[in-house]
């Protein structure tokens, strides 16, 4: 992979970990269903100024519903149920892991042995981080996130089938679809399902919330993200999401008053570690 795109990768998963305490504030004004269409009918505005991308709307539908809606309903739900921000940061990454094996069913990319030995020491990182976060998880939460998970794996591949396909207009299209599924459960679920009233009596803190989530969060970081999948294996690109926790923690250390010892600073050293051993040339390793 290129150092360019190294850094866009970590990048995007800057942005991403630091979502993960952002939900937290947008769930305090909107329910789960509320908070996830509101994101997508933000990232879905620049349809007025940018033509589909050239593919099936099965496709365009499908990528819609598993990538976007269903991921992030299930995980705003999880959050909903007390989910913490840290060990959300975590299990997402377990997307990582479904991916490199969707698409070595799916795709026959068989990922190489450095890459399966960089994965299991960064898989590693994850459970030492995931033993510090207390005894407070729901197994409902806990099976939300990872339902999360499968369903951004799920996406993941159906986006490298796509393989070609201008990414910005994908994604914006994308983002097209998951809003009315999504409004049609919260007219289902929620006491009081208005969006426009949500809207109007949010606190300043849910709508940058927002605004985050549907501007920098979808349309930029998924673009970035899709981009690297066209061009890359899976298994090249999937792991670096795995930085995505690191950033969940600092920013819930710096923002929520999170406090974390020694064993969840070695998590995030052999996550790094094993992402240098995915992506460091081979022929540079001793």
């Amino acid at each position: 992979m290129r150092v360019r795109d190294m850094g866009l990768a970590a990048l995007t998963s800057v942005i991403w970990g630091f979502a993960f305490v952002t939900y937290k504030f947008g769930l305090e004004s909107f329910s789960a269903p509320q908070l996830t269409a509101l994101r997508f009918l933000i990232a879905c505005l620049p349809v007025f100024f940018v033509p589909p991308p050239k593919l099936p709307w099965s496709t365009i539908v499908l990528i819609g519903l598993t990538l976007f809606a269903a991921q992030f309903l299930l995980l705003f739900f999880a959050f909903a149920l007390d989910m913490p921000a840290g060990l959300a940061s975590v299990t997402q990454q377990t997307q990582a892991f479904f991916t490199v094996v969707l698409a070595a069913v799916v795709l026959r990319e068989i990922p190489r042995l450095r890459q399966s030995i960089g994965m299991i020491i960064a898989f590693a990182g994850l459970g030492l981080i995931g033993v510090t976060t207390g005894a407070d998880l729901k197994p409902a939460a806990l099976g939300l996130a990872l339902a999360a998970a499968l369903s951004w794996a799920v996406g993941n591949i159906l986006v490298k089938r796509a393989a070609g396909t201008p990414v910005f207009p994908l994604m914006v299209w994308c983002s097209l679809v998951a809003p009315l599924p999504v409004l049609l459960l919260s007219y289902v679920v929620d006491p009081h399902p208005s969006l426009v009233g949500a809207v109007m009596n949010a606190s300043w803190q849910s709508i940058a919330t927002a605004i985050y989530l549907g501007t920098l969060a979808t349309p930029v970081a998924y673009g970035i993200w899709s981009y690297l999948l066209q061009r890359y294996p899976a298994s090249v690109v999937a792991p670096f999401a795995l930085l995505s926790p690191a950033t969940g923690i600092l920013s819930s250390a710096l923002i929520l008053g999170e406090v974390f010892g020694p064993v969840r600073y070695a998590g995030m050293a052999l996550i790094l570690a094993g992402l240098a051993v995915i992506v460091w040339p081979a022929g540079k390793i001793p």
